[in-house]
């Protein structure tokens, strides 16, 4: 829980049979996430074994892919705040508390992994992956103009879930390029983001996609061939964008009420005048350069 909002953290799940039950453990001990959902993606015989017994939830998605395993996921949580992350002990879930901070000013929150401090001995973070990665989010940051980007494809990030509900429809890469997807659907929706450095880690076992130089060289073909494709407005679709008002549904609307401001003021030590109520003006308002 974080302040008064639910968390739960999706785990998409093929080869992480000996680290999953540890990355479970990891994220509920820091008292913040209410859940684990496990999705089980036609993983390593024995991962349910391993998950059994550590309080997360497991389902199910037989059709294969990074994409349509955190689908599934997002399809089956019903939190207020959504962390997608995996299971493979890269990631440090004490850097949940970054996330969960930041979210307050933002409803999407990325993380990035190309921070040399943050990069832990023998993390697969080589100068391949490290500039490739960061050539491909500067090149995004410089086509559309966005708040800076470091990282294409780290996939520790959150979101409020009123965010996932605005782009869930656009969202239709089952494969491993579905996490830029989802970063390039947020900036076509003028939803506010912002990027924080995360703690890198060793991989527990072998990666099935960054594991292979070729594979890791296609899979950042696909993400440059991508966001060319929303430059160039190949993917056409309707969008409804964040800080319209009168485009939010009622649940994406909802603003704080004034006594939740002040017990939020409260609760962070800063002084609230009495005689002048605290007005309620909306969450995510976007802040002008």
């Amino acid at each position: 829980m974080w302040r008064g909002k639910t968390v739960a953290v999706i785990f998409p799940t093929y080869n992480e049979k000996d680290s999953i039950r540890a990355a479970t453990f990891g994220y509920l001990a820091t008292g913040l996430a209410d859940e684990v959902i496990v999705v089980n993606n036609n993983a390593a015989p024995g991962t349910s074994e391993q998950v059994a017994g550590t309080g997360a939830r497991e389902i199910f998605e037989t059709k294969q892919g990074y994409g349509n395993a955190l689908l599934c996921g997002i399809d089956n949580c019903r939190a207020d705040l959504i962390v997608l992350s995996e299971p493979d002990g890269t990631f440090n879930p004490s850097d949940l508390i970054k996330l969960l901070a930041y979210s307050d000013d933002v409803p999407v929150v990325f993380g990035t992994r190309t921070s040399r401090e943050f990069i832990w001995a023998g993390a697969n973070m080589g100068k391949f992956l490290r500039w490739g990665n960061w050539a491909v989010a500067k090149m995004t940051e410089l086509l559309f103009n966005t708040t800076i980007l470091t990282d294409m494809g780290c996939t520790l990030r959150i979101f409020d879930a009123r965010a996932l509900l605005r782009i869930r429809p656009h969202l239709t890469i089952g494969g491993s390029h579905f996490g830029p997807q989802l970063l390039m659907e947020v900036v076509a929706h003028g939803i506010p983001f912002v990027e924080i450095p995360v703690n890198y880690r060793s991989r527990v076992g072998e990666s099935s996609v960054t594991g292979s130089f070729w594979k890791a060289f296609k899979l950042g073909i696909q993400m440059i061939l991508l966001v060319w494709q929303y430059r160039l407005g190949m993917v056409k679709r309707d969008r409804r964008q964040w800080m319209t008002e009168e485009s939010r549904t009622p649940q994406e609307r909802e603003p704080p009420t004034d006594a939740s401001l002040v017990n939020l003021a409260r609760q962070l030590a800063v002084p609230v005048r009495q005689e002048e109520p605290v007005q309620a003006t909306g969450q995510f308002t976007r802040r002008i350069d």
